[in-house]
């Protein structure tokens, strides 16, 4: 597939350097030609230096023949005028484009983005995508990580093997033996830097992330087994107004009164246009850095504590302080993937990292087949993917333990008619079923033509 990237930033490499992985033809265009010079030492593509949004610049980097454009530069405006182009002078099948201010995304607007206005055919918004994750880690106590597969039924969750854990030691199979009505699968273990699909007979240790697949309503079953048992959310702190802080406290107001928010904010403007728009969030002006007002906001009481600002780190210095203070559960936000190791090693439970949430959005509506979900964990190095099985594909028609996997592919679940079935070697998939499957890197392709119709499989 060729594709064009206009925007060399943290976004537009981490989408190439998927893309690349994968085979693809592409080039990335942007003014800066530092990165362009950079994009281009790392990853094998072209590299083009101009403005994403001129008609020629476009024209020298092949948009003519071009069946993907995605448009991830730091301004809206040259990311819709890209699409525009693309659609108007080169018609470009699919057009993806990043948008940020919350203006253009307001409901009333929604005609705005449409083949009669502006072309765009998938808008991704960082900021609403990192809060909806938040959100998604609050309503999963316990878990570093929670992505909704088959419209809700079934979750990712990713869950740390702590000290003390009841399955520190224990072998994948017998967590299947002892709880066999459990509708969970174990589909990947990061340990260190390794992330791998284990075997039935390898053991969970101590310091392992486990990336479990199952029916949501096992899911906090499964986390009380590898031993969490934190308690519901009911008091939230928020360090940050920006976008993302004002996200996650207008949600949850929608979502649940009992939840009692408190939100901190160092631009003085910025605290009182936050105070105007929230209704029950009581807003503080002052530094995240700063213990008093730490205390003020009552982070010693609170159950979880977000830090995202701008700054990473303001978000990691606040998150200590916080976590020193009491707050039992600590997420923070990190642009600069560089700190990530670091966070890992300094008690902080999950850390959010935009880039690879809008990677994961946007590889999703680029995949081919019958994809329906997806979500990249580990900076890439695997995903999951939500995919309708059909009629002409191996999986289908045949009990679980015949269907010859590869390695570094598992099967996490599998959803039919709205039901999740309870996995068993005996298991047929059929037609219209929805399979949840993890794939290491090297296997996503492989993923892929399970769910796409082709004459090989006749």
């Amino acid at each position: 597939m060729k594709v064009i990237i206009c925007g060399a930033g943290k976004v537009g490499h981490g989408i190439a350097r998927q893309l690349v992985a994968e085979g693809n033809d592409v080039t990335v265009i942007d003014w800066r030609a530092e990165l362009i010079r950079e994009i281009q030492e790392t990853l094998d593509l072209r590299g083009i230096v101009g403005h994403g949004a001129h008609p020629d610049v476009l024209d020298r980097a092949g948009a003519g023949e071009a069946e993907l454009l995605i448009a991830v530069t730091y301004s809206d405006e040259v990311n819709m005028v890209a699409a525009q182009i693309g659609h108007s002078l080169f018609s470009v099948p699919l057009k993806i484009a990043r948008v940020r201010a919350q203006s253009y995304l307001n409901p009333i607007w929604r005609n705005l983005f449409t083949r009669d206005h502006m072309p765009i055919d998938v808008i991704i918004s960082p900021e609403v995508e990192v809060g909806r994750s938040v959100i998604r880690r609050l309503e999963v106590p316990g878990a570093f990580e929670s992505i909704d597969f088959a419209g809700g039924l079934v979750q990712l969750v990713g869950a740390r093997i702590g000290a003390g854990s009841p399955v520190a030691g224990s072998q994948i199979k017998q967590i299947r033996e002892l709880f066999p009505d459990l509708s969970t699968r174990i589909v990947a273990i990061a340990r260190g830097e390794r992330v791998f699909v284990p075997d039935p007979t390898d053991q969970m240790l101590e310091g392992d992330d486990a990336y479990f697949v199952g029916a949501r309503g096992h899911v906090p079953r499964m986390l009380e087994i590898f031993g969490h048992e934190e308690h519901q959310t009911r008091r939230v702190v928020i360090l940050g107004g920006g976008n993302i802080g004002l996200y996650v406290a207008r949600e949850l107001e929608k979502r649940e009164s009992r939840i009692k928010v408190r939100l901190v904010e160092v631009e003085k403007s910025r605290a009182e246009e936050a105070a105007e728009e929230l209704e029950r969030t009581v807003v503080l002006h002052g530094s995240g850095l700063d213990q008093e007002i730490l205390d003020e906001a009552g982070v010693a009481e609170t159950e979880a504590f977000l830090a995202v600002t701008n700054d990473d780190k303001v978000n990691i210095l606040s998150s200590l302080m916080a976590k020193n203070m009491g707050a039992p559960r600590v997420i923070t936000l990190l642009n600069n993937q560089d700190y990530a190791g670091l966070v890992a090693t300094l008690g902080i439970d999950a850390w959010l990292d935009p880039r690879a949430t809008t990677v994961s959005t946007i590889l999703q509506h680029i995949r081919r087949g019958r994809i329906k979900a997806l979500h990249s964990i580990r900076g890439g190095v695997g995903e999951v993917i939500e995919g309708e099985a059909l009629q002409t594909s191996p999986l289908v028609g045949r009990p679980l333990h015949e269907v010859d996997l590869p390695a570094g592919v598992a099967i996490g679940a599998v959803v039919r008619d709205e039901h999740v079935l309870l996995l068993t070697p005996e298991t047929v998939i059929e037609p219209k079923d929805h399979v949840v499957m993890f794939a290491e890197r090297a296997m996503v392709r492989r993923v892929e033509q399970y769910f796409r119709v082709g004459l090989e499989y006749f």
